[in-house]
């Protein structure tokens, strides 16, 4: 499919769409978080504290006075980090794995899949949990370690692609002039299997934000006062319902960017595959 084939068709997904947007808006906000911010993340204002949403605090304060908006920004910078390094990790791994296996099989699919089922049987979670309480958690840390956790499904379904894609025609020609078994990998069977690779990634990212606001809010993740949307919740949590903004924003944030990549991905799915979205 053509680059124009392709937005046309991903256009057609509003809600793809609308969500791209907003990704690329809360992206380029938390990335400018320096510029846009009005105080320092750490800044500490006692005569300010838990302070309602107002002109000069647009979204509050917390226990110590420090500007709300101005930590959802930075705590943004870190959460996406996270997110988009262990998806392209993850991915990455997941993609190697199941080419490999796809296009070998026998005896290396037969090893590969059963080390990818040992994998899926570990809970990631409690291993995360048991991790974090050993290691002093970072932002590049905590994308590694939720990185190698995170490459089983994208390793079946790329897996799956590759068995249907090394019988076509074009894999056989390419051996048929002699071409290397790395050279057919790279050049003719991942590119065609460049859609479930590109959406498993997008949905990617949103599993690992969960996975890294799960662990601060749990007093796991990347510890204060370097700020993070979960352990913001973690600090928000006794105060909820008296001060419920300190919960409400870094929660709506995570809220958006989740469901955000979650729209993107079916879009992406139905623009590498429109037949498959015809045909259902």
């Amino acid at each position: 499919m053509s680059d124009g084939g392709f937005w046309r068709e991903f256009r057609r997904h509003r809600l793809a769409t609308v969500s791209l947007g907003a990704v690329v808006v809360l992206g380029a906000a938390c990335a400018l978080a320096p510029v846009l911010a009005p105080f320092e993340f750490d800044a500490i204002d006692l005569s300010s504290i838990r302070a309602a949403p107002s002109l000069e605090h647009l979204m509050g304060t917390d226990d110590l006075g420090r500007d709300l908006f101005t930590r959802v920004l930075y705590g943004g910078r870190v959460s996406l980090l996270i997110g988009v390094l262990s998806a392209v990790l993850g991915t990455s791994l997941g993609a190697a794995v199941g080419a490999v296996a796809g296009y070998y099989g026998r005896w290396i699919d037969n090893g590969l899949m059963r080390v990818t089922d040992v994998a899926y049987a570990i809970p990631t979670l409690p291993l995360l949990i048991v991790l974090a309480s050993y290691t002093q958690a970072t932002a590049l840390s905590m994308a590694l370690v939720v990185g190698l956790l995170s490459w089983m499904t994208t390793a079946r379904v790329v897996r799956s692609e590759v068995l249907t894609i090394r019988e076509m025609p074009y894999v056989e020609a390419a051996r048929s002039v002699g071409a290397s078994n790395g050279r057919i990998l790279g050049r003719h069977v991942l590119p065609n299997a460049l859609g479930p690779i590109v959406v498993g990634a997008t949905l990617a990212v949103g599993n690992a934000i969960i996975l890294e606001s799960s662990l601060s809010f749990l007093g796991l993740g990347v510890q204060p006062p370097t700020p993070t949307w979960g352990n913001m919740l973690m600090d928000a949590q006794a105060t909820m319902s008296t001060t419920p903004w300190l919960s409400v924003f870094p929660g709506a944030a995570i809220l958006i960017v989740v469901l955000a990549v979650n729209f993107i991905g079916d879009g992406l799915q139905d623009a590498l595959d429109p037949g498959a979205r015809s045909s259902s």
